[in-house]
């Protein structure tokens, strides 16, 4: 890992959503130097799944010889950022670095995302992001080391990126756009840049939402707060950059990226918006396959015979209420190949059910995909989020529902699945 050089030692570092995860990480790096870090987010009592709040973030920074002020923010409050601002500079003399870590995700398509969902996607990440530059820049002008960092992608327009989650990624390009924009326009006075992880990281909302199978295939929060340490360590000439943490850290010397994985020897899970990443996935080996539509009829007999059929009346002899209460959604499976044909898994009501045909409910999610990986991902051979970032399965309805099913098919696994 990254070794701290004392290069942030009485630095001031305004972090929005650091009482948990990526922020938080980079909140401590920068406390091990003796640097002062404005906690800028919303938890301020204990959330019931997630862990951390201002006050404990603020404590560990304290406790690793950091400077802390907790302040309850929310991004799209001006009021409340101009406050947390003034309180800043107020009690530690200016304020050295940005970084807008705060996000929100909803991973659904057009029809299927309330313009609720969409508001709060623009607002904190974009209009958030674009906010909190405006109110510390004026500070930041006066900082002998003045950085905004962004925590958001490389501006990547391939359609793959856009079809599934079309809200999502112009929020999130938002913040991409600030930095194009921003690092021009103050170019020479502060350096203004983004980082973005090659592979997905983990999280308390990631195992929430996907078990811990899923973090078995990511990185640690560590391998972030190394990059955007060794960012925050160059000059502000350094600017206008779309920096990717494995990258960065190639170039500070670091060989060696299994100190980073959760469970080393593990496949990684690429993360969005990269164009490695369908290489990346690829290169996995028998976790994901590259379907062969072989042709679009169903057979006759295809509700009950074949392997689709077979998966499927194994599938009814392991539900059981654990896993219902675990998933708590109705899954829709839209097939073609082979074996196409509609399938219904119920995970919400009762003791659960499944079969052929369409749900006997409305379904929370639908799933479409060819017939052939249908029956490797219950096998286990193909991650439901795998062939979800390679483009191979197409997703409608709640993302977290088909992020869950990974940790529905473990439980069914050790059910003799």
């Amino acid at each position: 890992m990254l070794q701290n050089t004392g290069k942030l030692a009485g630095q001031t570092l305004f972090i929005t959503g650091a009482s948990r995860g990526i922020g938080k990480a980079i909140a401590l790096k920068a406390a091990r130097d003796g640097a002062n870090v404005v906690i800028a987010a919303k938890t301020a009592q204990a959330h019931p799944k997630l862990p951390g709040t201002i006050y404990t973030a603020a404590e560990e920074i304290e406790a690793l010889g950091g400077k802390a002020l907790p302040c309850i923010v929310d991004v799209r409050d001006e009021k409340q950022i101009g406050d947390a601002v003034e309180q800043a500079v107020q009690m530690f003399g200016g304020i050295d670095i940005l970084v807008n870590n705060a996000s929100a995700i909803n991973l659904t398509g057009t029809l299927e995302t309330p313009m609720k969902k969409v508001d709060l996607m623009l607002g904190v990440n974009l209009r958030g992001t674009y906010l909190t530059s405006k109110l510390c820049i004026p500070h930041l002008l006066k900082s002998k080391n003045p950085h905004i960092l962004n925590l958001s992608p490389p501006l990547n327009l391939n359609p793959i990126w856009f079809k599934n989650h079309s809200a999502y990624t112009m929020a999130k390009y938002g913040m991409s756009m600030c930095v194009l924009g921003m690092a021009e326009e103050f170019r020479g006075s502060i350096a203004v840049n983004a980082l973005w992880p090659k592979t997905a990281i983990q999280t308390a909302a990631m195992d929430m939402l996907g078990g811990a199978d899923v973090g078995k295939q990511c990185r640690k929060v560590d391998i972030m707060s190394d990059a955007a340490y060794a960012i925050f360590s160059k000059p502000p000439s350094y600017t206008g950059n779309f920096v990717i943490d494995e990258e960065i850290l190639k170039t500070e010397g670091i060989k060696d990226f299994d100190i980073y994985a959760v469970a080393p020897g593990n496949a990684l899970l690429p993360d969005f918006f990269l164009d490695e990443a369908e290489s990346l996935v690829q290169n996995m080996g028998d976790q994901v396959v590259i379907p062969v539509v072989k042709g679009d009829k169903p057979s006759a007999a295809w509700a009950t015979s074949g392997p689709i059929a077979e998966t499927f009346n194994i599938i009814k002899g392991v539900l059981n209420p654990d896993i219902v209460k675990s998933t708590g959604g109705v899954y829709k499976f839209d097939l073609s190949g082979e074996n196409a044909g509609v399938w219904f898994i119920d995970m919400k009501n009762a003791g659960g059910s499944a079969g052929s045909g369409e749900p006997p409910v409305k379904a929370d999610v639908v799933m479409t995909m060819d017939s052939a990986d249908f029956t490797k991902m219950f096998a286990g051979k193909l991650k439901p989020t795998m062939a979800f970032m390679s483009g191979k399965l197409r997703i409608k309805g709640d993302m977290t529902l088909a992020i869950k099913m990974e940790k529905m098919m473990s439980m069914m696994k050790k059910s003799k699945l």
